[in-house]
């Protein structure tokens, strides 16, 4: 069985990590370059840093700084936010980042999908989709989880795998930044759904939360951000629980 992974994200704006209750009233989490630092030696497995301003505003992800924080970890890195093209994922690939994570640009030209698998192999392509429930339907949202589309969570999951993703990073932005754990049910299907592996986010606040989200939602990875940030729980203590509950980590 592969190891469960625990992945803090960085939430860039402006050159600084921030994390806010349900994508508003950003708080500032610090230096992205000294929490990658950080989170290497304390024993993330992988990192994602998203510039939660590039999509929003048209901006592309800063470069220099994902050199900066190449340079700091010894760990698998994804970086988001802006990207939009072949030549986009090209120079992060080339700048150290080891994966990618596309969202909005996915869902207006859903190509880039088997561009980037084609080119770069489905290993580093992650696609991010942010979904909350309306009516009882999960609707995939857009720039920052601000526009609704017409697509459903599970025939967009369903064709991201098809067109070669390598792994599905969900956000359910209903769970995001209440700390009242994972979005379990939603997450379980979609691993029902799809071969590929993924990855929870939104609703991390205690331990329980990633027991729950590996035992009962059958993520393979789980992502958190503010719970990591300020010391709320410190992942040698998480990840020694998890091993407790018998969930394959590693230590």
């Amino acid at each position: 069985m592969l190891t469960k992974r625990i992945i803090p994200c960085l939430d860039i704006k402006n050159g600084r990590t921030v994390k806010g209750v349900n994508f508003v009233n950003l708080i500032d989490a610090g230096d992205p370059v000294a929490l990658a630092k950080q989170y290497a030696e304390v024993g993330a497995d992988e990192l994602v840093f998203l510039d939660i301003s590039a999509t929003l505003e048209g901006r592309k992800t800063m470069l220099e700084m994902v050199l900066k924080v190449a340079a700091q970890v010894n760990i698998p890195f994804t970086v988001g936010g802006g990207i939009s093209s072949v030549e986009d994922v090209d120079n992060l690939l080339q700048s150290g980042a080891d994966k990618v994570s596309i969202n909005s640009s996915a869902i207006k030209r859903p190509e880039l999908i088997n561009e980037l698998s084609q080119k770069f192999g489905s290993q580093c392509v992650v696609v991010a989709i942010d979904a909350k429930q309306i009516d009882g339907k999960w609707v995939v949202h857009l720039a920052g989880g601000t526009i609704p589309t017409e697509l459903e969570l599970f025939d967009w999951a369903k064709e991201v795998a098809q067109r070669g993703a390598g792994e599905i990073l969900f956000t359910s932005m209903d769970n995001d930044g209440t700390k009242a754990g994972f979005a379990n049910e939603a997450l379980a299907k979609l691993s029902a759904l799809v071969n590929i592996p993924i990855i929870a986010s939104g609703g991390a606040g205690s331990v329980q939360h990633f027991t729950d989200t590996f035992i009962k939602g059958k993520s393979d990875a789980a992502l958190a951000a503010s719970v990591f940030h300020f010391g709320e729980i410190p992942i040698p203590t998480l990840k020694q629980e998890l091993k407790n509950n018998t969930i394959q980590v590693r230590l």
